[in-house]
């Protein structure tokens, strides 16, 4: 860790406030811990009173320590002049921390931690002078939940340790001290040590040689577009970089780049048919990092920098629409984002909608067709298990008290996307597609309500669908009547070959599954969950070699399946799977099929080896399986 520029004191409230009582200030004052969520429930933060709108940050990585040692200076913007500053801390040691005005010496700042919430953690509430303007705050993360700090032997390499950052939704609060919530956006720079011969990267411009990795081992970026928390995202590693186009490129291990940019060849395409639909890319690159297999999420839009899963690395691009996810997320998200997470469906939905758009443009509608018709298999499915709460079902859902993850399910995602599908049908496409183009343009930088999108509608959107009955969409469970469905003909044969296999009228070699897609898999064996035996399972892995897939979505697809049909094979292959991946999508199905078919100590000895290798948002959503079934 560097020295402070001036020492640092107020290493608590108490030595901090005999402190300030030993120079003079205009208004002395001792500042009342935070002890309720402001304006956003899932923060303490009162950027109403005072705003955090820009950060100088510099971090020392410890590989050895798993520990960052971090200084950062926030520059404020303060609407209430008698407000003190409050942030969002979890697991941080506030080791010192200071204020100046324009042009003045910094001095020691009173400051106190609130009590511990189990969820949001603890508020930072620091006293300021009339005049103070910025602040520097001295601290320590020691393990915090949104980093993941991984040993050679979890890579794929096998070479260096590796660590990556993951903050949605709330978890940048364990690294950083910061307003934690989407409604408050800030422009940053940062300087970032390591202590390992790697390279760190960044979700932000890279200000370092490409050429050559720093003699100090610090590596400088900077953000001047202003984003929320949740997207400052870092990772270090052994990491190497190949261009993708003239604006598009992958960072990944050296032993997995070739297999990357393979896959990801049409990246440069994806961002030219976002732009056709939507408008300018205004983030100058679009670059991804392919992360080891511990990372929780598919992608993460993290600007200028998609954090991406190894496991749509298919071979023959048929999980590249992912890509075109976090892609789109420059646009819905990035560009205008939810102003709390009680309205996520306008980041996720609207990118959903947006990535079958550019998957059509380059793939061509029937297979946009059939990952809508997948991913409303995926939304039963949610209605079914974590979203089965009807309040869950809304599109607007109510988080306070909880944590913001309860409402990450499939239904802000998919029901969100058949929103917009159908507001289009009503519409008309041309008309559509112009309204988005304006919704963008007007919010652009901003955070937003679903109040503001249905005013906007309402005021701005195609004449056909201003008086749209959005209610029932927004604040009712389930599906409305009316919903423009995807076209099920799409599926045709694939419905009629798994009738034909579980009525044993064709066995599984005569299927005309040799050269299916990965959607026309998802399909079948979606037809056939809870409708065949063992036996038949067999039958179908043994013609088609499922369990040997290098198919990520098929492999875990089949051994959910295999585990409810009692399979055995798909059993001893899911304790493999389960401790190589950390993708969350895959991980709690798994885990469940293992539970709900009297697996339970055998999915929890698979945990407890696994469990290094799984972030903390994996983590938590493997043990609510764990938990449930062992009420």
């Amino acid at each position: 860790m560097r020295p402070f520029a001036l020492r640092l004191f107020a290493a608590s409230a108490l030595g901090a406030a005999a402190l300030l009582g030993c120079r003079p200030m205009t208004t002395p004052r001792i500042p009342r811990a935070t002890t309720q969520p402001g304006p956003a429930p899932h923060s303490f933060a009162r950027p109403d009173a005072v705003r955090v709108v820009h950060f100088d940050w510099r971090a020392d990585l410890s590989f050895a320590g798993r520990a960052v040692a971090g200084v950062v200076d926030l520059r404020l913007d303060r609407a209430d002049p008698a407000a003190p500053l409050v942030l969002d801390t979890r697991g941080l040691r506030i080791e010192g921390v200071e204020a100046a005005g324009p042009g003045a010496h910094r001095h020691p700042a009173a400051f106190v931690l609130g009590p511990k919430d189990p969820v949001l953690g603890r508020s930072l509430t620091i006293a300021l002078d009339d005049h103070d303007r910025t602040v520097r705050i001295q601290y320590r993360a020691d393990r915090a939940d949104g980093l993941l700090w991984l040993e050679p032997a979890q890579t794929a390499g096998k070479r260096a340790p590796f660590v990556f950052s993951q903050a949605q939704a709330i978890l940048a609060r364990t690294f950083l001290p910061c307003q934690d919530t989407p409604g408050v956006r800030t422009t940053f720079s940062a300087e970032i040590t390591v202590d390992e011969d790697v390279r760190v990267v960044m979700a932000a411009e890279d200000d370092n040689d490409p050429a050559r990795r720093p003699v100090d081992r610090t590596y400088r970026f900077h953000m001047d577009a202003p984003i929320p928390s949740y997207l400052v995202a870092f990772a270090a590693g052994d990491l190497a970089f190949a261009e993708l186009g003239p604006r598009t490129g992958v960072w990944a291990e050296p032993a997995t780049l070739d297999a990357a940019r393979y896959e990801l060849a049409d990246t440069e395409a994806m961002v030219r048919a976002a732009e056709a639909l939507v408008g300018p890319y205004r983030w100058g690159r679009y670059d991804l990092l392919v992360l080891p297999p511990a990372f929780p999420f598919g992608g993460m839009e993290n600007p200028r920098l998609t954090f991406a899963t190894p496991t749509i690395l298919a071979g023959d691009r048929s999980l590249v629409s992912l890509v075109a996810h976090e892609l789109a997320h420059a646009w819905s998200g990035n560009l205008v984002t939810n102003a709390t997470w009680e309205h996520l469906w306008l980041n996720e939905g609207f990118t959903t909608y947006l990535e079958r758009r550019i998957v059509e443009a380059l793939y061509g509608p029937q297979r946009a067709e059939m990952e809508a018709h997948n991913g409303l298999s995926d939304l039963d499915d949610s209605f079914a298990h974590e979203a089965k709460d009807p309040a869950l079902q809304r599109l607007v859902v109510d988080l306070a008290g909880r944590d913001p993850d309860d409402g990450m399910t499939n239904v802000p995602y998919e029901k969100g996307a058949l929103l917009l599908r159908t507001l289009e049908r009503a519409a008309g496409r041309e008309a559509f597609d112009g309204f988005l183009r304006r919704w963008f343009d007007a919010h652009a930088m901003t955070s937003v309500t679903t109040e503001t999108f249905v005013a906007f509608l309402r005021e701005r959107g195609p004449e056909a669908i201003r008086a749209f009955d959005l209610d029932p969409w927004l604040y009712g469970p389930g599906i409305p009547a009316g919903a423009a469905r995807p076209d099920p003909s799409v599926f045709a044969a694939i419905d009629e070959a798994a009738e034909a296999f579980m009525s044993g009228g064709r066995p599984a070699e005569q299927l005309p599954l040799a050269q299916a897609s990965t959607q026309a898999w998802l399909r079948l064996l979606h037809d056939l969950e809870g409708r065949v035996d063992a036996r038949a399972l067999a039958d179908l892995d043994r013609a088609f070699g499922l369990l040997a897939r290098d198919n990520a979505e098929i492999l875990a697809a089949f051994l959910e399946l295999g585990i409810r049909a009692g399979y055995e094979p798909a059993v001893a292959r899911a304790e493999t799977f389960l401790v190589a991946v950390g993708r969350r999508k895959f991980l709690v199905p798994i885990y469940r099929a293992l539970v709900e078919s009297g697996r339970a100590d055998t999915a929890r000895a698979i945990y407890e080896r696994a469990r290094p290798g799984y972030h903390a948002l994996s983590r938590a959503g493997v043990e609510a399986v764990l938990a449930a079934g062992a009420a």
